[in-house]
């Protein structure tokens, strides 16, 4: 690794990443869940997805790595976090930006759909939601997921990124393919800027209701010219799935940490106010979410 800068460990997973000296490469080292992820990342570029490309993989010293070209330095989370605090606000540019990057999603995957299958137990993490927190598995829930699930099923099924954001989105592409898997047409990018609701508040920056309606309509553009419809219609299916997403194994282990305990009960909080948006309206407004710093207050 003498040539090779640390930069982190992965994240939800066990390995690390390095760049190269003159920040050309990346190197990531891990276990077969990055071998999975380095043979589906080649397969998407066949395929005309904007990703990195894999130059080189292997293993070394009893591990898996993977070695891919920069396609930048700077996430767009970052990008929004400079805007925040030079102007107080994310600027126009960043979310014009991430509207033409899933674009570019969009279309490489319209082009190669996949047959319908399963796809909710994993993109929701749905099994590890109802153990951590078995007052969730009820009939109630059972019937508003399949309700949505119904609706949903009106749209192709496509290789899907399923933690698509703000932080794995550069202005050449998309990174950290980990999680990837079959979703609806959509499920990636329409909730990128809502994503932000379920972080609390507390990442630096937020999303104004106009910028998320003009990175809506721009995704709109797009999936009418590939499939005829308007995806937007079935953001609050989608948001309903992340309020899963966002729930799993958040259950703290330790009872004496107070801070995790508060931020589940948090997810929680947001579970519920979606299920019970979606079940009586079809719709989740993640504007109405509160943010962290208030729920912790009038919960202290």
């Amino acid at each position: 690794m003498n040539d090779w800068e640390f930069v982190k460990h992965r994240t939800a997973t066990q390995g690390t990443v390095w760049r190269s000296a003159d920040g050309l490469l990346y190197k990531r080292t891990g276990d077969e869940d990055l071998r999975a992820e380095t043979e589906f990342q080649r397969l998407a570029a066949t395929l005309g997805y904007p990703v990195p490309e894999i130059v080189d993989s292997g293993s070394e010293n009893g591990h898996y790595f993977a070695v891919e070209r920069a396609i930048g330095t700077t996430s767009l989370h970052e990008e929004a976090l400079a805007d925040a605090r030079r102007d107080g606000q994310v600027s126009h540019h960043v979310v014009g930006t991430a509207a033409a990057v899933a674009s570019k999603l969009l279309r490489a995957q319209a082009r190669h759909p996949l047959q319908a299958r399963p796809w909710f137990e994993k993109a929701a993490f749905a099994a590890e939601v109802f153990e951590e927190n078995p007052d969730f598995d009820t009939t109630r829930v059972h019937e508003v997921v399949d309700r949505a699930l119904d609706r949903l099923a009106q749209l192709p099924v496509v290789q899907g990124h399923l933690d698509f954001g703000l932080p794995n989105v550069l202005r050449a592409g998309v990174i950290d393919w980990q999680h990837h898997g079959p979703v609806p047409l959509g499920y990636d990018v329409y909730p990128a800027l809502d994503i932000v609701a379920f972080k609390g508040g507390g990442k630096g920056y937020t999303i104004t209701p106009e910028q998320r309606a003009a990175y809506t309509a721009a995704l709109d553009e797009t999936t009418t010219s590939l499939i005829g419809q308007r995806v937007s219609e079935h953001l609050g299916g989608f948001l309903l799935v992340k309020c899963f997403f966002f729930l799993a194994l958040m259950r703290p282990a330790d009872p004496a940490r107070h801070d995790k305990h508060i931020k589940w009960q948090y997810r929680r909080a947001l579970f519920t106010m979606g299920l019970d948006q979606y079940e009586s309206s079809g719709s989740i407004d993640t504007g109405t979410f509160p943010t962290l710093e208030r729920f912790t207050a009038e919960h202290r």
